[in-house]
């Protein structure tokens, strides 16, 4: 029941940050000088993952190359003595066999992304990253998540509070409170209008599954916004096993948000010593 493989859904087209993500998948703008896939990547594999799974889509192609060697780079940096950035290039490589791409040929989902992972995941209990969701944390949260879901051996997700006003932008939980940072999930919501939303407590994008996901997504039910929504096949599954939401440790930004991506590069850069001492003066000052 280890949890082994990850998979990341970077197939979409990342239209609120046009037109800068015209020619450039949207997991690859950076913060401060990393990309944000990146973050996501070394999370995972931080909290012992073994294979990462990209469900990819056209136009992403730069996500593949980012992860592989670039020789004439790397030669040109090594012939001028630009020993810190040859690091920096090559250490973003994981090892042969760490990486497995596959294609969803049609944005049907979050769900659906998920499930185009199906055949390569197997029989065995997953991860899932969302790398819009950078979160900056002393314990990488999908390791905080490990934990919880080797003491309970059941699917976990990771949530945290929202303003009432935003529940019809995330899946929503009716849950009850277990200590210890955990809810038990009752019910869940995909993005219901505040009126109708059980709680604030909203899904941010980190989950544990267990491999009975698949079947359910495998009907294909649409839900929000016409698509096959992983929120409401998570609600078929509470009727045969339990489901956990864990209330992470760590300060969430959300990177699929323009302001919130300039919080996330404004915070990470203010961690740079380097950045820092002309940042700082300069953020006073406006």
């Amino acid at each position: 029941m280890k949890i082994r493989k990850a998979v990341f859904p970077v197939a979409g087209l990342g239209t609120r940050f046009l037109p800068a993500t015209k020619a450039v998948p949207k997991e690859m703008l950076p913060v401060v000088d990393k990309p944000l896939i990146q973050y996501a990547v070394e999370e995972a594999l931080d909290s012992g993952i073994e294979q990462i799974i990209f469900v990819t889509g056209k136009r992403k192609t730069a996500i593949e190359d980012h992860f592989d060697n670039d020789v004439e780079l790397e030669d040109t940096l090594n012939k001028k003595g630009k020993k810190d950035c040859l690091l920096d290039v090559t250490r973003v490589v994981p090892d042969p066999g760490t990486l497995i791409y596959t294609r969803q040929n049609q944005p049907l989902g979050l769900g659906h992304a998920i499930w185009c992972a199906r055949h390569v995941v197997g029989d065995e209990p997953f991860a899932v990253i969302l790398a819009d969701d950078l979160i900056k944390s002393n314990t990488p949260v999908l390791a905080q998540m490990i934990a919880k879901f080797e003491e309970n051996m059941s699917s976990i997700i990771a949530v945290m509070e929202v303003a009432p006003a935003d529940t019809d932008k995330y899946g929503i939980l009716d849950s009850e409170d277990m200590g210890n940072r955990l809810s038990r999930v009752l019910g869940l919501i995909e993005k219901p209008t505040p009126d109708k939303a059980p709680s604030n407590l909203a899904i941010i994008g980190r989950y544990i599954l267990t491999p009975e996901i698949f079947r359910l997504l495998d009907m294909k039910k649409k839900g929000a916004g016409g698509e096959i929504q992983i929120t409401d096949a998570m609600a078929m599954m509470l009727k045969e096993q339990s489901i956990y939401g864990y209330r992470f440790e760590g300060h969430r930004f959300d990177c699929g948000d323009k302001a919130g991506f300039q919080m996330a590069n404004i915070a990470y850069a203010l961690e740079r010593p380097d950045i820092k001492s002309r940042l700082k003066p300069f953020l006073e000052g406006l």
